[in-house]
């Protein structure tokens, strides 16, 4: 996702409301979040949904690798031999 950019990302919500085609195309081609306000404090962002997916995506990867990270604390790794192994008998 593309930074923000606070002198044209920021936006009112009744501005939203009186211009929802031009601000989502907007969005879709700058691939920039928009946010809106409402009654001068931030309430909701509007995203491209392909910028959506691939931040789903990483935060995903993040949450597998904590995840991973904490079994490996918790001594429930395997050494790298061993899963080495398991892989290659699932594979044949």
């Amino acid at each position: 996702m593309r930074p923000l950019k606070l002198d044209e990302d920021i936006r009112p919500l009744s501005e939203f409301r009186a211009q929802i085609a031009s601000f989502v195309k907007r969005v879709n081609e700058t691939k920039r979040p928009l946010v809106l306000t409402q009654h001068g404090r931030g309430t909701v962002v509007v995203v491209d949904i392909a910028e959506y997916a691939a931040m789903r995506e990483r935060l995903e990867t993040i949450d597998d690798i904590a995840t991973a990270r904490a079994q490996l604390a918790a001594g429930e790794g395997i050494a790298h031999g061993q899963a080495k192994v398991k892989v290659l008998d699932r594979l044949a």
